[in-house]
């Protein structure tokens, strides 16, 4: 029998980025008790990475915005797959939500008047994403933990869940350990909130730091909540690609938004040729509706490099590919060339874009208000995930809520760049407002202690081996295999190599060993890690071959146009009774007339 430290709160939120801070400090607010578990330390989450903007249409920079256009250009980057509800209060509820966290003591770049100040961003029609610099994700979370911390919140750092518990269909608790020294740790919970950010770690080439293994989206699949929108998976445009030490870090699309340029090694502006013919008549029927942005006062046409992620990743590697490439496998991105433009530009760009100077000038050598960075796609961001009631975030457990990137639902095929982080916050709220609600509501559900042992039992396995895997090399292999056959563009013969090569790591999985004793033993903590990027991976894989067409970021090579049949329904991946993935299809739910009159009005 394992021995555990017991822990017993009303709510317990696992993930401490902005999607779990806000859920904790709303939970509080309710009046319950709440945990909230960090995988490493407080304030070290990938919410910090988050450089370019929070979108909201508080219409400081362009009174034509609001919340109708936001939702417009949400469904839109979104190819019309995203949950209807959950884009509406998103853009409804967004604003308030910035509002609160300046009430909170975040400190927002302002306009001449005193305004947030807000800058423009692929996918959004007009300047929209309140920033701080390029740092706008390090403010929020400072912000949110130094009002967090008076809310008689209980803080776990560097503690990792391996399993959700349920007393019958209900979630009861979770069973963790601490990494420090190895120490099992059981809490018991009336309701769990799963914020644990993002899959990024099951590729190669990744922006997400090492916590970013899929965890929240393994945990409720194996506790029998249903995930969704797996195929959809984002590559961010602009990584660093150089040195090799530091490719795949992300450069924020703030250097986009300040005016930056995408050039190929003949030091033309390739993404000029892959303007959609939709824009192209916007701009030559409308040129005060069509493509713009805003720099300072200045009003300017919206430069295609500001087209949606998924495809300016697209036309990137169809420079690489055709020999049009940089040096070191990329691009080329130009922020040095608004010298020619405005006045003390070095100065202008190293206000507005700090972190990518220094980032560049240390990690790369490249001063950035002088000569180009070079760049690449890198994997970014799970549009997939748990699949949660719109309204109050709940998964299809009873008790288990999700939040942030985690859950699945606002951006459908393909994110914006900045509703990332008015995600974080608008749907922290509510799913720690409900999670407390559900937890005030409801006994605690009893945990079979023959279970916990059990667990406990299995994730010690690996000391037992003398022979086996070396997880090290296990994760490595798995990346290797993510990176090179679902990726950015994919085909049938590779997806379905990619599903014997998962089937062949899973097996070698179950012989994994490490040596050494369980204080921080990094071994043990990739072999856990490693169930969890194995669940993700298969799911991505299955999701991306019944998928057979290309929306978002979802590209197939051998189906290169939308599929009406398969472009009207979401993939729901659920556990079978045996065990075994099964991918079943749901046709979209049909939206409100009223909603519908805005998109028509909006095209």
């Amino acid at each position: 029998m394992s021995t555990y430290d017991t822990y017993d709160y009303d709510v317990l939120v696992i993930g401490a980025g902005g999607a779990g801070l806000r859920a904790a400090i709303e939970a509080a607010a309710h009046g319950v008790s709440v945990g909230l578990i960090c995988k490493s330390l407080l304030g070290k989450a990938h919410t910090v990475m988050a450089e370019g903007g929070i979108a909201a249409a508080l219409s400081n920079v362009d009174e034509r915005d609001n919340w109708r256009v936001h939702f417009a250009d949400t469904l839109r980057g979104g190819q019309y797959l995203n949950n209807w509800r959950m884009a509406e209060l998103h853009a409804k509820e967004a604003p308030d939500r910035v509002r609160e966290l300046e009430a909170w003591g975040a400190l927002f770049d302002r306009t001449k008047d005193g305004r947030i100040l807000q800058r423009n961003f692929g996918g959004h029609k007009y300047p929209r994403l309140a920033h701080v610099g390029d740092r706008t994700g390090l403010e929020m979370i400072r912000t949110l933990q130094d009002h967090g911390i008076h809310q008689g919140i209980d803080v776990h750092m560097e503690c990792t869940i391996i399993s959700l518990l349920k007393g019958g269909e209900r979630i009861a608790g979770a069973f963790g350990y601490e990494r420090e020294k190895g120490q099992f740790k059981l809490f018991r919970a009336k309701a769990i909130v799963i914020a644990t950010g993002g899959i990024g770690r099951a590729y190669k080439i990744t922006s997400n730091s090492w916590e970013y293994t899929g965890d929240g989206h393994a945990l409720a699949y194996n506790a029998g909540a249903e995930l969704m929108d797996m195929e959809f998976v984002q590559f961010h445009p602009t990584g660093m690609v150089w040195p090799p030490s530091v490719r795949g870090i992300l450069v924020t699309e703030g250097v986009r938004g300040e005016g930056g340029i995408l050039l190929n090694n003949a030091h033309q502006r390739f993404m000029f040729e892959a303007i959609p013919e939709l824009y192209k008549q916007q701009t030559a029927d409308n040129e005060e509706e069509g493509w713009r942005y805003t720099q300072g006062d200045k009003q300017a046409k919206r430069p295609p490099e500001l087209l949606t992620r998924d495809h300016v990743a697209r036309c990137i590697v169809r420079e690489i590919k055709e020999g049009r490439g940089s040096p070191h496998n990329g691009v080329f991105l130009d922020i040095s060339w608004i010298k020619s433009k405005i006045p003390h530009a070095a100065d202008y760009i190293k206000k507005k874009l700090p972190s990518m100077y220094h980032q560049f000038k240390k990690l790369a050598d490249i001063d950035i208000t002088n000569e180009p960075m070079e760049v690449g796609p890198t994997t970014h961001y799970m549009m997939g995930g748990i699949r949660v009631d719109a309204d109050t975030q709940m998964s299809t457990v009873p008790g288990l809520f999700a939040a942030g990137e985690a859950a699945a639902g606002l951006h459908g095929a393909n994110r914006l760049g900045g509703n990332s982080l008015s995600d974080l916050l608008v749907f922290g709220k509510r799913a720690g407002e409900h999670a407390a609600r559900f937890a005030a509501a409801n006994w605690p559900a009893t945990i079979d202690e023959r279970e916990v042992n059990s667990i406990a039992r299995q994730v010690l396995e690996p000391f037992e081996r003398t022979t086996g895997e070396n997880p090290f090399q296990l994760q490595y292999d798995l990346q290797e295999v993510m990176q090179d056959l679902v990726g950015i563009v994919r085909k049938e013969d590779e997806l379905l190599q990619a599903m014997d090569e998962l089937q062949k790591l899973q097996a070698r999985y179950g012989q994994v060993k490490v040596v050494g004793n369980r204080e921080y033993n990094n071994g043990w903590h990739t072999a856990l890690d490693l169930q969890n990027l194995l669940t993700v991976s298969e799911a991505i894989t299955r999701a991306a071959i019944e998928r057979k067409e290309s929306r978002g970021a979802h590209f197939r090579e051998d189906y290169p146009k939308k599929d009406e049949q398969t472009g009207n329904c979401n993939l729901i991946i659920v556990k079978g009774k045996g065990g075994e993935m099964l991918v079943k299809r749901e046709t979209l739910t049909a939206m409100r007339p009223d909603l519908i009159q805005i998109i028509d009005e909006m095209k």
